[in-house]
């Protein structure tokens, strides 16, 4: 074996299959691969819409919502699949709750419903993804005294 050789990773046919996999959510009747002499790798141009999405973004129209978890901190959010095009639809979801993603599009505004519990004693609860949808309750309001005026 040459010396240059032993630093070289090797393609297994485990993590060719695990690339193939991840590219063919992208790929749809348009989608094409291409080099790119700047970056110098190929690049996927002609689609952002991946089959995992939950709904198409209302902001971008291109690319699809869908659940992310941050590599950095490990939270969930709703993030767009045209992230990398500039889109910059997002929102945070509930951190300590089970919490199940639907394709079901809020009717306000567009993004996709989520159904949360924070216990199994509690039923399950439904509410837009979206933190600034007028859908979405905030906390419960006192009651006003008639002193309070």
């Amino acid at each position: 074996m040459a010396r240059e050789d032993r630093h070289k990773a090797r393609a297994t046919k485990a993590s060719a299959l695990a690339l193939l996999n991840d590219i063919r959510q992208y790929l749809d009747a348009g989608a094409y691969l291409s080099w790119s002499e700047k970056d110098k790798k190929y690049v996927l141009l002609g689609s952002n819409t991946p089959r995992s999405g939950l709904v198409d973004c209302p902001e971008c129209r291109v690319g699809r919502l869908m659940v992310v978890r941050s590599r950095s901190t490990g939270k969930r959010f709703v993030g767009c699949s045209n992230y990398a095009n500039g889109c910059t639809a997002s929102s945070p979801l509930l951190q300590k709750a089970r919490l199940r993603a639907t394709k079901k599009a809020c009717e306000v505004c567009g993004w996709p419903e989520v159904i949360f519990r924070y216990s199994s004693k509690q039923k399950w609860s439904r509410q837009c993804s979206n933190i600034q949808c007028k859908t979405r309750r905030g906390p419960p309001e006192k009651p006003r005294d008639a002193t309070d005026n």
